[in-house]
């Protein structure tokens, strides 16, 4: 496959950084068996299309304290596929790190029994996807818990890695793309929520406002 420019120049400047760190997860694999693939395949299955992400926040969003975290969350999962899979996947059309049949990683990725992906490597699209989510529902919350919403970030990235399906400067740009897609969307759901509280009036908004799956809806217009 001939490589894009963009794609042969992150392959051939951070060859030495990807590998490094796919020589360790293989390592990892070797000393644990496959006593870790079941449990890294179960959290790349959670953002697969980002569903479970979705369901998260559409749970979120039946209940009035959360429902602003959920919108932003939902927002977030979607601007981060409009960066990563929209855009970027066929703009730099990195092939996967098991492409190469003759290579180490292929080997790898074949030992760890890894399903195969079909789109391309570069971002990785279920890190940007629990990134997005992770980061959306961050920026909501004000308690110091919030910080462990980057632990299913953390899990993400690495079991992409360690699946063989995604390049460590995959998941890297990835990070980055769902911090950028958390971005815009806690400032569009900033802007919805400025424009729902101005206009208590309006039935869409004071349902938006006040409806709780609970039962507990609360008047908006007093």
């Amino acid at each position: 496959m001939e490589l894009t420019m963009v794609a042969g120049w992150l392959n051939a400047t951070l060859a030495g950084f990807d590998l490094a760190i796919f020589a360790g997860l293989h390592g990892l694999a070797e000393a644990a068996g496959w006593f870790f693939t079941p449990f890294f395949m179960l959290v790349s299955l959670f953002a697969e299309k980002g569903i479970g992400l979705f369901l998260v926040s559409a749970v979120l969003m039946l209940f009035k304290n959360t429902r602003k975290a959920g919108l932003c969350m939902f927002l977030a999962v979607l601007c981060g596929a409009v960066i990563t899979n929209l855009v970027l996947k066929d703009l730099i059309a990195r092939p996967r790190p098991f492409a190469d049949e003759a290579g180490a990683i292929y080997g790898w990725w074949t030992f760890v029994g890894s399903p195969i992906e079909t789109s391309f490597s570069f971002p990785s699209g279920h890190t940007t996807a629990t990134m997005a989510a992770m980061t959306g529902l961050f920026l909501c919350l004000r308690s110091k818990a919030r910080w462990l919403c980057f632990i299913p970030v953390a899990l993400m990235g690495l079991s992409r890695s360690y699946l063989m399906v995604h390049y460590p400067s995959d998941v890297i740009a990835g990070v980055l793309a769902g911090a950028a897609g958390a971005g815009v969307a806690y400032l569009l759901v900033r802007a919805l929520y400025r424009y729902f509280e101005s206009h208590p009036e309006n039935r869409i908004c004071s349902f938006v406002l006040g409806f709780d799956v609970r039962g507990k809806r609360s008047d908006t217009t007093t």
